[in-house]
């Protein structure tokens, strides 16, 4: 027989897990920019524009304009990312709970907004899920399953992104962490 105490953490956490996996493509596709998007995975001390564009590949006229390395712009466009994430994931959460009469304490909120956030950052950044999913045998679902991008100069193979493998593996440990992010925010919103 269930407590009442137990039953009101089984609530708050279905609706916890709800929200984050219902938000999570709000936050991840339409609240991140596109220049984040593009750019946030890049890594490496080769020059680049604001746009990800190599300065080795750049033509001549963009001479003069601010330049970072790669992965400079990578964890910036990142971060960026991770904050709008987080501010959606944040404010429909606490929408959602105070439409149904729930308040929740804000260590509790902030604790699995952490959780989520933090993750992403380093899933987004693509090496340590790079690195996850060559442990699980993964690598040659990622290696199978590419986007095909049409350009002005032809198709373009794309590694992630939409229609990959690599950005549903993406997906599926941003969800599976949300249900943990769930569980630790509703365990420590009911605590007594």
């Amino acid at each position: 027989m269930l407590t009442d105490r137990a039953l009101r953490k089984l609530t708050l956490f279905a609706a916890l897990a709800a929200a984050f996996d219902q938000l999570h493509p709000l936050g991840d596709h339409w609240a991140q920019g596109s220049r984040d998007a593009k750019c946030k995975e890049l890594h490496g001390t080769y020059l680049v524009y604001e746009d990800g564009t190599p300065v080795a590949e750049a033509p001549v006229e963009r001479a003069g304009e601010p330049t970072w390395t790669a992965s400079q712009l990578g964890r910036l466009c990142a971060l960026r990312h991770v904050a709008s994430y987080s501010a959606v994931q944040l404010s429909g959460t606490v929408a959602l709970t105070r439409v149904l009469g729930y308040r929740i304490p804000a260590g509790a909120l902030l604790a699995g907004a952490a959780v989520n956030a933090s993750t992403h950052l380093v899933i987004d950044r693509r090496r340590s899920l790079m690195y996850l999913a060559k442990l699980a045998g993964k690598r040659g679902y990622i290696d199978r399953c590419h986007a095909v991008r049409l350009t002005d100069d032809g198709p373009r193979w794309e590694l992630s992104g939409p229609g990959s493998a690599l950005m549903e593996l993406d997906a599926a440990l941003h969800r599976a962490i949300g249900l943990g992010a769930a569980a630790l925010t509703a365990w420590l919103a009911v605590r007594e």
